[in-house]
Protein backbone atom coordinates (compact mmCIF):
# COMPACT_ATOMS: atom_id res chain seq x y z
CA UNK A 1 0.00 0.00 0.00
CA UNK A 2 3.08 2.28 1.03
CA UNK A 3 5.48 2.96 -1.73
CA UNK A 4 8.49 0.51 -2.12
CA UNK A 5 11.32 1.52 0.02
CA UNK A 6 9.58 3.26 3.00
CA UNK A 7 11.40 1.95 6.24
CA UNK A 8 9.62 0.43 8.36
CA UNK A 9 8.29 2.08 11.47
CA UNK A 10 7.76 5.22 9.28
CA UNK A 11 4.50 5.12 10.23
CA UNK A 12 3.47 5.43 13.54
CA UNK A 13 0.76 4.36 15.20
CA UNK A 14 -1.41 7.05 16.74
CA UNK A 15 -1.81 6.72 20.21
CA UNK A 16 -5.50 7.89 22.36
CA UNK A 17 -6.56 9.88 23.50
CA UNK A 18 -6.90 13.16 21.56
CA UNK A 19 -8.63 14.08 18.42
CA UNK A 20 -8.38 11.07 16.46
CA UNK A 21 -9.85 12.15 13.46
CA UNK A 22 -7.42 15.72 13.21
CA UNK A 23 -4.67 13.37 14.00
CA UNK A 24 -5.17 10.83 10.90
CA UNK A 25 -5.60 13.49 8.62
CA UNK A 26 -2.20 15.15 9.79
CA UNK A 27 -0.59 11.95 9.58
CA UNK A 28 -1.77 11.21 6.02
CA UNK A 29 -0.90 14.49 4.71
CA UNK A 30 2.48 14.00 5.52
CA UNK A 31 2.65 10.85 3.69
CA UNK A 32 1.41 12.13 0.70
CA UNK A 33 3.25 15.60 0.67
CA UNK A 34 6.80 13.81 1.55
CA UNK A 35 5.52 11.26 -1.34
CA UNK A 36 5.59 8.13 1.06
CA UNK A 37 1.99 7.40 -0.75
CA UNK A 38 2.48 8.55 -4.24
CA UNK A 39 0.37 10.86 -6.99
CA UNK A 40 -2.37 8.60 -8.41
CA UNK A 41 -1.74 5.30 -5.95
CA UNK A 42 -5.15 3.96 -4.41
CA UNK A 43 -6.01 4.34 -0.83
CA UNK A 44 -7.47 1.25 0.48
CA UNK A 45 -9.20 2.39 4.06
CA UNK A 46 -8.65 -1.01 5.95
CA UNK A 47 -4.37 -0.88 5.04
CA UNK A 48 -4.25 3.15 5.90
CA UNK A 49 -6.48 2.00 9.32
CA UNK A 50 -4.41 -0.99 10.32
CA UNK A 51 -0.87 1.31 9.57
CA UNK A 52 -2.10 4.00 11.29
CA UNK A 53 -3.52 1.93 14.11
CA UNK A 54 -6.76 3.16 14.08
CA UNK A 55 -10.62 2.12 13.09
CA UNK A 56 -12.28 2.81 9.71
CA UNK A 57 -14.05 5.32 10.26
CA UNK A 58 -11.30 8.58 10.96
CA UNK A 59 -9.79 7.14 8.25
CA UNK A 60 -12.75 7.60 5.52
CA UNK A 61 -13.05 10.91 7.57
CA UNK A 62 -9.66 12.18 6.70
CA UNK A 63 -9.91 11.01 3.01
CA UNK A 64 -13.20 12.99 2.46
CA UNK A 65 -11.38 16.22 3.95
CA UNK A 66 -8.54 15.59 1.72
CA UNK A 67 -10.82 15.07 -0.94
CA UNK A 68 -12.15 18.43 -0.38
CA UNK A 69 -8.49 20.01 -0.17
CA UNK A 70 -7.63 18.71 -3.05
CA UNK A 71 -5.08 16.39 -2.31
CA UNK A 72 -6.97 13.15 -2.80
CA UNK A 73 -9.88 11.95 -5.61
CA UNK A 74 -12.79 9.88 -4.50
CA UNK A 75 -14.29 8.07 -8.04
CA UNK A 76 -17.47 6.35 -7.45
CA UNK A 77 -16.86 2.67 -7.27
CA UNK A 78 -12.87 2.63 -7.67
CA UNK A 79 -12.30 4.45 -3.78
CA UNK A 80 -9.97 7.28 -2.88
CA UNK A 81 -6.38 7.91 -4.69
CA UNK A 82 -4.01 10.28 -4.02
CA UNK A 83 -4.35 13.13 -6.45
CA UNK A 84 -1.98 13.56 -9.68
CA UNK A 85 -1.25 17.04 -10.25
CA UNK A 86 -1.40 18.41 -13.29
CA UNK A 87 1.18 20.70 -15.42
CA UNK A 88 -1.42 23.74 -15.14
CA UNK A 89 -1.87 23.16 -11.26
CA UNK A 90 1.93 23.02 -10.66
CA UNK A 91 2.56 25.75 -13.00
CA UNK A 92 0.11 27.98 -10.66
CA UNK A 93 1.01 27.13 -7.33
CA UNK A 94 4.97 27.76 -8.45
CA UNK A 95 4.02 31.01 -9.93
CA UNK A 96 1.88 32.17 -7.05
CA UNK A 97 4.91 31.09 -4.68
CA UNK A 98 7.65 32.89 -6.67
CA UNK A 99 5.47 35.95 -6.12
CA UNK A 100 5.34 35.41 -2.13
CA UNK A 101 8.54 34.48 -1.86
CA UNK A 102 10.20 37.26 -3.73
CA UNK A 103 8.14 40.28 -1.48
CA UNK A 104 9.64 38.29 1.10
CA UNK A 105 12.96 38.40 0.60
CA UNK A 106 12.74 42.37 -0.79
CA UNK A 107 10.89 42.56 3.39
CA UNK A 108 13.64 40.61 5.02
CA UNK A 109 16.08 42.59 3.33
CA UNK A 110 14.92 45.37 5.40
CA UNK A 111 14.05 43.75 8.42
CA UNK A 112 17.18 41.05 8.71
CA UNK A 113 18.73 41.51 12.40
CA UNK A 114 22.05 39.50 13.02
CA UNK A 115 20.49 36.76 14.84
CA UNK A 116 18.48 35.91 11.65
CA UNK A 117 21.14 35.87 9.31
CA UNK A 118 22.94 33.75 11.34
CA UNK A 119 19.70 31.45 11.78
CA UNK A 120 19.68 31.35 8.03
CA UNK A 121 23.64 30.57 7.68
CA UNK A 122 22.82 27.51 10.08
CA UNK A 123 20.26 25.95 8.22
CA UNK A 124 22.27 26.60 4.63
CA UNK A 125 24.86 24.03 6.44
CA UNK A 126 22.35 21.87 7.57
CA UNK A 127 20.90 21.70 4.33
CA UNK A 128 24.26 21.00 2.58
CA UNK A 129 24.89 18.20 5.10
CA UNK A 130 22.02 16.52 4.08
CA UNK A 131 22.49 16.79 0.31
CA UNK A 132 26.14 15.41 0.82
CA UNK A 133 24.23 12.51 2.68
CA UNK A 134 21.67 12.10 -0.22
CA UNK A 135 19.04 12.58 2.79
CA UNK A 136 16.60 13.74 0.57
CA UNK A 137 13.28 13.71 2.97
CA UNK A 138 15.89 16.50 5.42
CA UNK A 139 16.93 18.66 2.60
CA UNK A 140 13.11 19.55 1.83
CA UNK A 141 12.31 19.89 5.65
CA UNK A 142 15.24 22.03 5.47
CA UNK A 143 14.61 24.10 2.57
CA UNK A 144 10.96 24.48 4.08
CA UNK A 145 12.30 25.61 7.25
CA UNK A 146 14.52 27.99 5.32
CA UNK A 147 11.81 29.52 3.65
CA UNK A 148 9.77 29.65 6.69
CA UNK A 149 12.64 31.35 8.04
CA UNK A 150 12.82 34.45 5.50
CA UNK A 151 8.76 34.94 6.03
CA UNK A 152 9.60 35.13 9.53
CA UNK A 153 12.18 37.88 9.26
CA UNK A 154 10.07 39.80 6.52
CA UNK A 155 7.61 40.47 9.75
CA UNK A 156 4.46 40.50 7.45
CA UNK A 157 1.96 38.42 9.20
CA UNK A 158 -0.47 38.31 6.76
CA UNK A 159 2.01 37.20 4.21
CA UNK A 160 3.76 34.44 6.16
CA UNK A 161 -0.30 33.15 6.55
CA UNK A 162 -0.33 32.97 2.85
CA UNK A 163 3.01 31.29 2.54
CA UNK A 164 1.87 28.68 4.85
CA UNK A 165 -1.62 27.85 2.97
CA UNK A 166 0.66 26.43 0.12
CA UNK A 167 3.68 25.54 2.11
CA UNK A 168 2.57 21.79 2.14
CA UNK A 169 1.92 21.77 -1.67
CA UNK A 170 5.27 23.00 -2.65
CA UNK A 171 6.66 20.69 -0.44
CA UNK A 172 4.83 17.97 -2.69
CA UNK A 173 6.30 19.18 -5.93
CA UNK A 174 9.51 20.38 -4.43
CA UNK A 175 10.37 16.62 -3.55
CA UNK A 176 10.70 14.67 -6.92
CA UNK A 177 13.50 17.52 -7.93
CA UNK A 178 14.97 17.91 -4.39
CA UNK A 179 18.17 15.44 -5.23
CA UNK A 180 18.32 17.22 -8.88
CA UNK A 181 18.58 20.62 -7.16
CA UNK A 182 21.23 19.20 -4.77
CA UNK A 183 23.89 22.02 -3.97
CA UNK A 184 22.52 24.48 -6.50
CA UNK A 185 19.73 24.91 -4.46
CA UNK A 186 21.85 25.66 -1.32
CA UNK A 187 24.40 27.87 -3.09
CA UNK A 188 21.63 30.02 -4.60
CA UNK A 189 20.15 30.33 -0.71
CA UNK A 190 23.76 31.57 0.40
CA UNK A 191 23.72 34.38 -2.61
CA UNK A 192 20.14 35.15 -1.02
CA UNK A 193 21.65 35.76 2.75
CA UNK A 194 24.58 37.70 1.42
CA UNK A 195 22.11 39.73 -0.11
CA UNK A 196 20.00 40.21 2.50
CA UNK A 197 22.79 40.79 4.73
CA UNK A 198 23.77 43.75 2.47
CA UNK A 199 20.22 45.16 2.86
CA UNK A 200 19.98 44.78 -0.94
CA UNK A 201 16.42 44.52 -1.08
CA UNK A 202 16.23 45.05 -5.31
CA UNK A 203 19.21 42.03 -5.38
CA UNK A 204 17.56 39.53 -2.80
CA UNK A 205 14.04 40.18 -4.43
CA UNK A 206 15.30 39.03 -8.02
CA UNK A 207 17.46 36.20 -6.49
CA UNK A 208 14.69 34.85 -4.74
CA UNK A 209 12.33 34.84 -8.09
CA UNK A 210 15.27 33.57 -10.16
CA UNK A 211 15.98 30.88 -7.57
CA UNK A 212 12.18 29.78 -7.15
CA UNK A 213 11.71 29.65 -10.80
CA UNK A 214 14.86 27.45 -10.98
CA UNK A 215 12.46 24.96 -8.73
CA UNK A 216 9.60 25.67 -11.32
CA UNK A 217 11.27 24.79 -14.13
CA UNK A 218 12.90 21.34 -13.24
CA UNK A 219 9.37 20.14 -11.83
CA UNK A 220 8.38 20.95 -15.96
CA UNK A 221 11.54 19.57 -17.18
CA UNK A 222 11.40 16.28 -14.84
CA UNK A 223 7.69 15.71 -15.99
CA UNK A 224 8.30 16.13 -19.08
CA UNK A 225 11.39 13.71 -19.36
Amino acid sequence: MLSPGLPQGAVPRLERPGPLRERVYDALLELITTRALQPGQHLVESELAGHLGVSRQPVREALQRLNTEGWVDLRPAQGAFVHEPTEEEADQLLTVRTLLEAEAARLAASHADQAGLDALNELVELGMAAVDADDVDAAVALNARFHAKIMEIAGNVVLAELAGQVDRRVRWYYTPVARQRGHQSWIEHRDLIAAIADRDEQRATRLMREHTEHTRRSYHARQDA
